[in-house]
């Protein structure tokens, strides 16, 4: 476990968390811990069979972003049935966008409530879940949102389409991903579109909200 580097990733069925988690697991003494609303699915089982890099493993656990309580539960099965003592980096992937591009006149408040549950309670549950095995990590740790330029208030103009349900989320997933790099010094935490990771250092990038080609984006 010492030499190992511990990667948790939620949302890793579909789409960028599962691209993320094929990243991690094919690098040399990776341990890549994915977070899924049931592991016994077939598309959740399916993971175990991707290809591992040397001395590395695949490890899968319930984390159901719109669960109070599933996070928690999965940080004290990591503990005691797989030995997980610390985490380098936990990526709050897992999202949703499932109330179409609604203008604000329009949106339904029962979709607004549904996609903040997830989008931006859930990152908060898991990091409070997580911050103890992250400040366990001999080096400095990463907390990584999945952040959206739908979510920049300065950058409005620049994607003016409506997105009343799903913007507002990423708003406020950005404001507490700032707030965890101010309240927490040892950590990095910063909100990024995806594809650009590697390199990011508190002094640099922790704080700030990034596009995917590593570009930095209004908030």
């Amino acid at each position: 476990m010492a030499s190992h580097t511990v990667v948790l990733i939620t949302g890793v069925n579909r789409g960028i968390g599962r691209a993320l988690f094929e990243t991690y697991l094919s690098r040399p003494s990776h341990i890549v811990i994915g977070g899924v609303r049931d592991p016994a699915s077939p598309i959740s089982q399916s993971l175990h069979a991707l290809p591992t890099g040397p001395n590395s493993k695949a490890i899968i656990i319930k984390i159901d972003s719109a669960s109070e309580t599933d996070a928690r539960d999965a940080v004290q099965s990591l503990q005691a049935n797989h030995d997980i003592p610390a985490l380098h980096l936990v990526i709050a992937n897992a999202g949703i966008l499932a109330a179409g591009f609604p203008l604000v006149r329009d949106v339904r408040p029962a979709d607004m409530k549904t996609h903040f549950d997830v989008n931006t309670v859930g990152p908060v549950i898991l990091f409070q879940a997580v911050l103890p095995l992250l400040r366990a990590a001999a080096r400095p740790p990463k907390f990584v949102t999945i952040g959206s330029s739908a979510g920049s208030i300065g950058g409005m103009e620049l994607c003016p389409f409506p997105n009343a349900a799903y913007g507002p989320t990423k708003a406020a997933l950005h404001y507490l991903t700032k707030k965890i790099h101010v309240e927490h010094p040892e950590l990095i935490a910063l909100p990024i579109d995806p594809g650009w990771l590697d390199g990011a250092t508190r002094e640099k990038s922790s704080g700030k909200l990034f596009k995917w080609d590593g570009e930095e984006f209004p908030w």
